[in-house]
């Protein structure tokens, strides 16, 4: 009986591992906590919403969002703290897929593994959910931002729009970064990540013939300039517009 017991209870525990190892199931209007296996034996841990409206017959919008060096210390739910998957998570109506992961925090999204992690999950996505890939938004802060300079300017094919705050890139990544709509947002006072480090990248692409980069220095605002950024209404009517030749 106790030899019974036991082998009844290792299936049970067994059986609870398996519960809690897979995701949930997406919910249209709720944000869920997902989790990629990746091609390095590791896995990249995200938060995914899809619209209310959200349907197999009709493509999406995709948000791509990256959050800052904060968001890594802590359990998934904390990526939520700022920016469209706080939105999502207050229970705004978005009108877009939002895919937020997280970043380990012995690790950076700007360096490799995490970028070729990135480029997976982007690739899962795109697989499973009914995305638009002629509209997909890449945006991210501070560390984040830094990691969406990286991205978009090693695929800039696959962007529609970019929207790097208070990041930083390579100058020498202009040429190909020139013909992607790009808004960037800086504080002017940030002591964190320097407010040249936007002017920069903003400065080089013009020079290389860049003329869909737009540049907004939020004056008297520190390394804190997301939430001004994400608050702009006209920022997400031009994402849905794909950035047009604004400059």
């Amino acid at each position: 009986m106790k030899k019974i017991a036991f082998a009844s209870s290792l299936v049970l525990c067994v059986f609870c591992m398996t519960c809690l190892a897979q995701s949930p199931t997406p919910e249209p209007g709720k944000q869920v906590e997902q989790s990629l296996a990746t091609s390095d034996g590791g896995h990249i841990d995200y938060l995914l919403y899809l619209p209310q409206d959200y349907s197999s017959a009709s493509k999406s919008q995709l948000v791509f969002f990256l959050h800052g060096r904060g968001e890594s210390f802590g359990p998934l739910s904390l990526v939520a703290k700022w920016g469209p998957p706080q939105f999502a998570a207050r229970g705004d109506d978005l009108p877009y897929v939002l895919v937020s992961p997280q970043c380990p925090g012995d690790d950076s999204w700007s360096k490799p593994t995490q970028q070729q992690r990135l480029v997976e999950l982007l690739d899962h996505v795109l697989k499973t959910f009914n995305v638009d890939e002629n509209q997909i938004c890449l945006t991210g802060l501070s560390m984040g931002g830094y990691g969406s300079w990286r991205l978009a300017a090693d695929h800039p094919e696959r962007f529609t729009t970019v929207v790097p705050i208070c990041g930083g890139g390579g100058a020498a990544d202009a040429e190909k970064l020139k013909d992607l709509p790009i808004w960037v947002f800086h504080g002017d006072q940030d002591s964190a990540v320097p407010f040249q480090r936007s002017v920069e990248m903003v400065e080089a692409i013009r020079k290389a013939g860049g003329t869909k980069i737009r540049f907004t220095s939020l004056e008297h605002v520190g390394h804190n300039c997301w939430s001004a950024a994400y608050a702009t209404p006209e920022l997400f009517q031009w994402i849905r517009t794909a950035g047009g030749n604004d400059n």
